[in-house]
């Protein structure tokens, strides 16, 4: 007689945001695929969650993407209104004014 299995339901996994931030980076799998000296194949399996990853592939894909590790995991860089996407699009000298006004706003503990 076979050995029985039991059966073990897929794993729902969180979203990720690698595809996101490849397009915001306006590249396309096959460029980021070569970025990495990687298959196509590879890239959008991983983009779809069907690819497990390790932590040497995550920490490769977010330098080819010019981003840290934990956004692709977290950030959506097309969300316009978040504050990350903000800081991405601020010049410099703005990202200094957004850091002295964030530190006024929680330093004064303002309210709405």
């Amino acid at each position: 007689m076979p050995k029985r299995i039991a059966f073990q339901p897929k794993r729902v996994r969180r979203r990720t945001f690698f595809k996101e931030w490849r397009t915001f980076r306006g590249l396309s799998q096959e460029q980021l695929a070569g970025r990495l000296e990687t298959s196509v194949a590879s890239i959008s399996r991983i983009e779809n969650g069907t690819q497990p990853y390790t932590q040497d592939v995550l920490e490769a894909l977010a330098d080819a993407l010019m981003t840290d590790p934990a956004s692709l995991l977290m950030r959506n860089p097309e969300d316009p209104e978040a504050i990350w996407s903000l800081w991405e699009r601020a010049k410099p000298g703005e990202r200094q004014m957004i850091v002295d006004i964030a530190k006024t706003v929680t330093k004064t503990g303002t309210d709405n």
